[in-house]
């Protein structure tokens, strides 16, 4: 193998800042997914509970992991003292304040459900039926929780405390900037983790169902197999994320997006508000084959039907790996750590770039079974979608460059990073490295 010296001193004479989730701790977690797929699929398990096992099956390994390996739980971010932990006393009323805030929060998102008919609909049926067997466990292991991080905690007037402290109308100042970044967060949770849920059984249970024999003879069906099974790795990781957002893990939200740009570009790209679904202003499959235009255009052409399922499956590959890289602190519109291996070696963002480039070539927009109208519309609009992703990041990297951390990784990525070098190029520009 090649070794070029001066690619080796440069790289060690600007090393790559160091990510906030180990390599490891993703491999493990799909390690134990990996698994649980191969017993599921042995004894025939593709059902919504085996669904949620995978989920688990991701994520334990992944606790595990950082907490005795990485001991992770002795990170100076997570905020946690465990050697001086106050007396019980101390913190008692500190605790019920912070109880009531945090129940409050969960009232308000429990009414979210029950007034929103959306979400008693469809696979959200099944996110709904998950929390309401959780609720009252959530409920119960909620107060001998907050009682035992208090006593470790070296602030604990957060802002849930501050949202406790307004609810019993207790004196002293008032941290209104803390409420907010604490409701932010419990939001984001709120409206991602039930469309996870919702989504986690459909795959698994069609990749699990797969006909391998079918699936091997055939280059199409094996890609959009080999897809579907790296959409159930993408889902799993990205579940377990939003189930493990826990401080004494160091995956806690430290802050979640403070920009109603942010917002409004995430959300429109998620039920209910999708804009890009069926039927909706930015639908561009009308006048197209759908997202199985590639299958059937090219239908003729068994060579460039295999070269483009391969490119469709490698893309997905990069996009479920993104996720993988997360481990235990996946999650949209919030700050949880600055990821700079894995994809974010080489892209700001991988999961964005892979995605937006599946549809394109999935697509084939400017094919159409209608008129050139139709070919120029699907095409425009899938631009306009381009653009919304593009929006989506400006916005994330405005949350993010607030924490000194991802400015330099963004820094770094502008000198090294292999997509931004490819842009540079095209524009005629360079950054010294």
């Amino acid at each position: 193998m090649y070794h070029d010296p001066a690619l080796a001193s440069a790289a060690k004479a600007d090393p790559r800042p160091t990510s906030a989730v180990s390599t490891a701790t993703g491999i493990v977690g799909l390690v134990g997914l990996l698994v649980w797929i191969g017993i599921a699929r042995w004894f025939g398990m593709d059902g919504p509970y085996a669904a949620l096992v995978n989920v688990a099956a991701a994520g334990l390994p992944m606790v595990l992991w950082s907490v005795l390996v990485e001991k992770v739980h002795r990170n100076p971010s997570t905020g946690i003292d465990w050697a001086n932990p106050k007396p019980w006393r101390e913190t008692l009323d500190l605790s019920i304040t912070k109880l009531a805030g945090l129940w409050l929060t969960w009232g308000g998102i429990a009414a979210t459900y029950a007034i929103g008919r959306f979400y008693w609909e469809g696979g959200f049926r099944f996110s709904m039926w998950c929390f309401m067997w959780a609720a009252p466990v959530l409920f119960m292991a909620s107060i001998p929780y907050t009682l035992w991080l208090d006593r470790r905690m070296v602030e604990s007037r957060d802002g849930c405390y501050h949202l406790g402290a307004w609810l019993m109308g207790l004196d002293g100042p008032r941290d209104n900037e803390a409420i907010y970044n604490h409701l932010r967060s419990w939001g984001v949770k709120a409206f991602f983790t039930a469309f996870m849920l919702a989504i986690v059984p459909p795959g698994f249970g069609d990749f699990v169902r797969g006909d391998t024999s079918q699936v091997l003879s055939n280059p199409v069906a094996l890609a959009n197999w080999l897809i579907t099974f790296m959409f159930v790795i993408d889902v799993a990781f990205a579940t377990a994320g939003y189930l493990l957002a826990l401080r004494p893990l160091d995956s806690h939200i430290r802050t979640a997006n403070p920009f109603a740009a942010g917002w409004m570009a995430a959300l429109i790209c998620y039920p209910p508000f999708v804009l890009m679904g069926d039927g909706g202003p930015l639908d561009y499959h009308p006048g197209t084959r759908g997202e199985a235009s590639w299958s059937l255009w090219f239908a003729d052409q068994p060579v460039l039907l295999a070269v483009i399922g391969s490119v469709l499956v490698a893309l997905t590959a990069i996009y479920a790996s993104a996720t993988v890289t997360f481990g235990i602190r996946f999650s949209n519109l919030t700050h949880r750590g600055i990821l700079t291996n894995g994809p974010y070696a080489f892209s700001r963002h991988p999961a964005y770039l892979s995605k937006n480039l599946f549809w394109m070539i999935s697509t084939v927009p400017f094919l159409t079974t209608g008129s050139w109208v139709d070919a120029v519309r699907a095409t425009a609009l899938m631009g306009i979608v381009a653009g919304i992703y593009y929006w989506r990041a400006k916005t994330e990297e405005r949350h993010l460059g607030m924490d000194p951390a991802y400015q330099e990784y963004s820094a770094w990525m502008e000198r090294n990073g292999l997509v931004p070098r490819f842009f540079q190029w095209l524009k005629g520009t360079k950054t010294e490295a």
